[in-house]
């Protein structure tokens, strides 16, 4: 019994190895894309997006022959040194900027034996070359959003603070400013530091060294002015009965935002005259203002007072 099961095997393996490319299934025909690979750039040239970047091919084969193509990944290739250099021997510096047209060849294109290719579309590639060249940019970080009430964010510094860029002569020259990606600084009332990339919008284009840039956000409270009115006249060293005209100073300071809108601070302002050793009688003073450290007065009205001892 195990015999005739190995030879009924046999035979099923004989039928697939030998009788199967004698079938008559029909080879099909479809068409594939092919993404084109750009290998061997002159070193001193940059391949701009303007180029050809995939065609188009319609094979004919078996279905089997046509599901394996389809789970591999084909690309074109194109050796860009050696098709453009007339003199394989020479200098790639006799490559010139410019635009190509290089023909598409079907023996480059890496598919099975019994595939056959039926057209291939378009039949040249369209290839631009531009001068490789460099330039050195200063690095500004733009906001969005604004900061804490009272406060403003100061010009952004950057770890670089410049950097070098390569790429085709005509995407440099198009850059007026470089910027890193912008960062959100809405409602943030405190310094801080971030690590950020730089917006390089265009692929083609790299940086001389890492394109993460280290941010330092410097964020200052805004100095407001702010009039406080009607502070009462102390008098200090004196047990006669007197007189002040006018009795209240209004005063105008300046300082930091939380400082002035903090009320326990502006509580702590007072005004004075001492009228230490002085005799009944009629005197014109200045009066003395007491603020916090971190205040300047910048006005005071009135600025001299009668002061009636009896």
């Amino acid at each position: 019994m195990h015999k005739i099961k190995r030879y009924c095997n046999i035979l099923s393996l004989f039928f697939i190895l030998f009788c199967f490319p004698g079938c008559t299934i029909e080879p099909v025909e479809t068409d594939l894309l092919l993404p084109v690979d750009f290998s061997n750039v002159p070193k001193n040239m940059v391949l701009t997006n303007f180029n050809t970047d995939k065609i188009e091919i319609r094979i004919q084969a078996h279905p089997d022959l046509i599901e394996l193509i389809n789970k591999k990944n084909i690309h074109y290739p194109v050796d860009l040194y050696t098709d453009l250099e007339f003199d394989p021997a020479g200098d790639s510096d006799s490559i010139e900027p410019g635009s190509y047209f290089i023909p598409v060849e079907g023996k480059r294109i890496p598919i099975n034996r019994g595939i056959k290719i039926l057209s291939i579309n378009p039949s040249y590639l369209s290839v631009k070359l531009e001068k490789k060249v460099s330039k050195t940019f200063k690095i500004t970080v733009p906001y969005i959003g604004m900061p804490a009430k009272g406060h403003i964010a100061l010009d952004a510094a950057t770890e670089p603070s410049s950097m070098k860029l390569i790429g085709a002569a005509s995407l440099i020259q198009s850059i007026k400013e470089l910027k890193t990606k912008p960062i959100d600084i809405t409602n943030v009332n405190e310094s801080f530091k971030k690590k950020i990339p730089l917006d390089l919008e265009n692929p083609s284009i790299i940086s001389s060294s890492d394109p993460i840039i280290i941010v330092s956000v410097q964020i200052q409270q805004q100095r407001i002015s702010k009039t406080i009115k009607n502070i009462p006249i102390q008098i200090w060293n004196s047990t006669l009965k007197v007189t002040i005209e006018p009795s209240t100073i209004t005063i105008k300071i300046k300082g930091p935002f939380e400082t002035l809108n903090n009320k326990k601070i502006t509580d702590q302002i007072y005004s004075f005259i001492d009228l230490k050793g002085l005799a009944p009688g009629v005197y014109a003073r200045h009066a003395y203002i007491n603020i916090p450290w971190d205040l300047m007065m910048t006005n005071a009205v009135p600025q001299v007072f009668t002061i009636k001892i009896e």
